[in-house]
């Protein structure tokens, strides 16, 4: 898993280069750019002639996947090379790619079609789709398999079997945004944005088990590397909002930067990165107890962050000067000053907007 603590960097010193490559997508530039995080450099360049959306990097096949959402379109990247090998136009008009749990399909979404479309990595061919009975947002995958959640805009989440191609069920909701299967896929976890709530259903009925009053409107969910944390972030505080999912309950609220917004969850040491576009920085917090360790400026218009797999670093896209901004983590938990200095800026291109990391 891309969170998951590993053995890769463990024999260099902290703070000489990880072995990872990130892959970054760049919406203005049209581009994919291979950032080698051993040398801090972009070792490849990818022209695409489309505006890519959403990046994924196959965890065992030497393959890059990104999603360019107004055409519809799935493009297939060699890893090393960094050229287009394959494309699909999956539907008019995409919003969101996932990657089957045993890596053999890719799963993308359509407002516009209002399907959910299965594509075989090997051919590269879509073999099936989930027709919706409204716009859909959302959707995640069941950790294990066999099982889709897909929040439909004012229908609630529809809950589809991915062998069949057919809802079986749905689970009310009230303005459903995000949804994710619990790490152990026995719930579903539903962020209602103008309730401002948190629907907990269970995923084999569809049966409602509690609805949690929240203090933001949720629209970020990231969760430990456990799964025993999830972390929302959203309009209407700001804050980072600590829930329990296998207790079902709220654990605390806690000041988090100025309209806090993506997070990435490190595990060795354990963090929470959160990124705070408005004011162009990051807020490293220390999981365990939820306090604040480091404010880290990364310049305007933060975007979304990774973890290397090591987790030697926070990576962090730079949406308006398109540069990856590398934060270095290993004494993040004794920095006493609240501040801490980037490790370094690499330009990777115009508009970064989504970033995949795996080893080399």
């Amino acid at each position: 898993m891309l969170f998951a603590a590993a053995p890769f960097g463990w024999g260099k010193k902290r703070g000489t280069g990880s072995d990872a490559v990130a892959y970054v997508a760049n919406q203005r530039g049209q581009s994919v750019a291979a950032v080698s995080l051993n040398s801090f450099s972009v070792r490849a360049q990818a022209q695409l002639g489309v505006e890519p959306g959403a990046i994924l990097a196959h965890p065992s096949r030497p393959e890059i996947y990104v999603l360019a959402p107004a055409r519809g379109t799935v493009l297939e990247l060699d890893s090393d090379r960094l050229s287009v090998r394959r494309s699909l136009r999956v539907a008019p008009h995409a919003v969101a790619m996932r990657l089957s749990p045993d890596g053999k399909f890719l799963w993308v979404l359509s407002t516009a079609a209002r399907t959910l479309t299965r594509v075989a990595v090997d051919s590269l061919k879509a073999s099936g789709s989930i027709r919706l009975a409204a716009v859909p947002l959302d959707f995640d995958l069941h950790p294990t398999g066999g099982l889709a959640a897909i929040a439909l805009e004012g229908d609630g989440v529809a809950l589809a079997d991915t062998s069949t191609f057919q809802v079986k069920a749905t689970v009310a909701a009230a303005d459903p945004r995000v949804v994710r299967f619990r790490s152990d896929g026995r719930q579903v976890l539903i962020g209602n944005r103008l309730a401002r709530t948190l629907t907990v259903a269970d995923a084999a009925t569809a049966e409602v088990v509690v609805n949690l009053p929240l203090p933001v409107e949720p629209e970020n969910f990231c969760f430990k590397a456990d799964g025993g944390e999830l972390f929302i972030t959203g309009r209407g505080m700001d804050a980072v909002v600590v829930v329990y999912p296998y207790r079902t309950e709220v654990k605390e609220t806690v000041l988090a930067g100025k309209a806090p917004s993506w997070m990435a969850a490190s595990t060795s040491p354990e963090l929470l990165l959160v990124a705070n576009p408005e004011a162009g920085d990051v807020t490293i917090l220390e999981i365990e107890t939820n306090k604040l360790v480091a404010i880290v400026t990364v310049g305007s218009e933060t975007g979304e962050i990774a973890i290397t797999p090591d987790s030697q670093y926070g990576l962090v896209l730079n949406r308006q000067s398109g540069h990856l901004a590398v934060i270095g983590l290993w004494n993040a938990t004794t920095n006493r000053s609240k501040t801490a200095p980037l490790f370094t800026m690499i330009p990777v291109g115009a508009g970064p907007v989504a970033i995949a990391v795996r080893a080399a």
